[in-house]
């Protein structure tokens, strides 16, 4: 604060202060985090070194602003979809967005995990290592097993090197590199692929409560370790990815080639 007030801090007021820090957020343009270590260090030094702890007693800390998830529309997601050639891209990418997978579970569901039979998904070791089941979208189902019946992988779903699973970084490569071929401006990340999810469901009309388990989502009033959904839950809700699709005359039966889906895109331009 000295360079700022070019004085002696024993003889600074708490307005003085609270200047101060209005002064680094409105016209440094520093973040909140930042401030807020500002905030912990002034009352350090003003209660531990000076001894002059009323002074900062009502210091206040900035809030955090809260930001709005970027939500990509079902137009863009189309787009998204048509850019991606490779087999093993698609499916990862449709799985994400029709079940709302975090990148991390994305990269770990293990062949045992897709149950065609329930059109489920279960996600073991989610956020908070929580299991969860979530949809399994026909659509992609049916890409699942083009895929499969190419690659045959045996533990991992989707395999990477070294037989490990694939990796976070390559799926985010995937779809900044789609993102960028489709044309789309919004700063848009391959979590935004979840958002859109949650979203997209909302506004067809499903119960947020039911959004909430899909996504592994807790709250206050989640106790329960361990969350899933009912097959009577779920069995009307339709996936996001078919949603968009159903009613399209040229739909594809699988995606195994693109050309089908980039023509419905162009129809609906």
């Amino acid at each position: 604060m000295r360079p700022y007030y070019r004085k002696d801090p024993r003889q600074l007021a708490a307005s003085d202060i609270e200047r101060y820090l209005l002064y680094l957020l409105d016209e440094k343009h520093v973040s909140h985090s930042y401030v807020n270590q500002a905030v912990s260090a002034i009352k350090y030094f003003y209660s531990k070194v000076l001894k002059q702890p009323m002074k900062i007693a009502g210091l206040p800390r900035p809030k955090k602003a809260k930001r709005l998830p970027v939500v990509l529309s079902e137009q863009e997601i189309l787009k998204i979809l048509a850019q991606i050639r490779s087999l093993k891209h698609q499916a990862i990418i449709m799985l994400i967005y029709s079940a709302g997978l975090r990148v991390s579970e994305v990269v770990r569901l293990k062949v045992g995990d897709i149950d065609g039979d329930r059109k489920m998904l279960r996600v073991k070791g989610g956020k908070g290592a929580k299991d969860r089941y979530t949809l399994l979208s026909e659509i992609a189902l049916e890409t699942l097993r083009s895929y499969y019946q190419v690659s045959r992988p045996r533990e991992w779903l989707f395999e990477g090197q070294k037989k490990g699973h694939y990796s976070r970084r390559s799926v985010e490569k995937i779809i900044e590199h789609a993102i960028k071929k489709a044309g789309i401006q919004k700063k848009a990340s391959v979590h935004t692929l979840r958002h859109s999810f949650a979203t997209h469901l909302l506004e067809h009309g499903t119960d947020i409560r039911y959004i909430q388990e899909l996504l592994g989502h807790s709250n206050i009033k989640t106790t329960q370790i361990y969350t899933h959904v009912a097959k009577q839950q779920t069995e009307e809700i339709v996936s996001p990815l078919d949603q968009i699709m159903k009613g399209a005359k040229d739909a594809p039966h699988h995606f195994a080639a693109m050309a089908g889906l980039a023509k419905l895109v162009s129809q609906i331009q």
